[in-house]
């Protein structure tokens, strides 16, 4: 079995491909940095997923060597910005808005239909929490909120084919992003369960979603939050 996983460099995309490599899936990495991963069944691409040419050139050419039965698009990125300050942050808005949802359909028009065509198929995007809204990160949550109904959509579509389409929102994950500085302004809220969730977590579900037993889940988002959605 073959697997796409975008952001493989770090953080929630190396967990998933990690707990992918281990239960014996062939994994392609995407990402634009490098990433440090070695395993014999996993084969890196520098890739800027903003880059509509080069990503449609690399997926056909993946395709075209064998098929992918899993598509995972863990690749985000965090801008926060308040009211009265979101026009001086619009190249923030699209960067988010580019990689979140753009990148996303483009890899979903890719990818999919040939699942459909083979009867078999997962597609896993990270989503977040946020999605619901929160202060100071209305164009984020706006992004992931697009990406949930792209989901839907899309399973919507291919629910008879064998195929689904799911979405993981983590809360406060411990992966790089959480010290990007331009996320300063807005401090990472802790579950109530007293610490971060871990990527591992994370990616033990979408392997879950992944196999077999999870071929009657679709077209849902699925929470990984240490109890920050209980009712309190």
């Amino acid at each position: 079995m073959r697997a796409l996983v975008t952001g493989s460099s770090s953080g929630m995309g190396a967990a998933v491909a990690a707990r992918l490599l281990a239960e014996g899936w062939q994994v392609h990495g995407l990402d634009r940095a490098e990433t440090p991963l070695a395993h014999p069944g996993f084969t890196a691409h520098r890739l800027d997923l903003t880059d509509r040419a080069a990503t449609r050139e690399l997926v056909e050419r993946l395709l075209g060597a064998a098929p992918l039965q899993a598509l995972v698009h863990a690749a985000g990125l965090l801008r926060t910005a308040p009211l009265g300050a979101l026009h001086d942050h619009a190249e923030d808005t699209a960067a988010m808005w580019q990689l979140h949802v753009d990148a996303t359909t483009r890899l979903a028009d890719l990818l999919l239909p040939p699942m459909v065509r083979a009867g078999h198929g997962r597609a896993v995007f990270i989503g977040s929490r946020v999605w619901r809204g929160l202060a100071g990160r209305s164009q984020y949550a706006a992004t992931k909120a697009a990406l949930l109904s792209l989901a839907r959509s899309w399973a919507a579509e291919v629910v008879g084919a064998g195929v689904t389409v799911n979405v993981v929102s983590p809360a406060a994950t411990d992966t790089p992003m959480l010290a990007d500085p331009a996320r300063a302004s807005s401090a990472p809220r802790l579950p109530p369960i007293g610490r971060l969730i871990r990527p591992a977590e994370v990616a033990a579900l979408v392997a879950f979603l992944l196999g077999p037993e999870a071929a009657a889940i679709t077209g849902q988002d699925i929470a990984v939050c240490g109890g920050a959605s209980l009712p309190r």
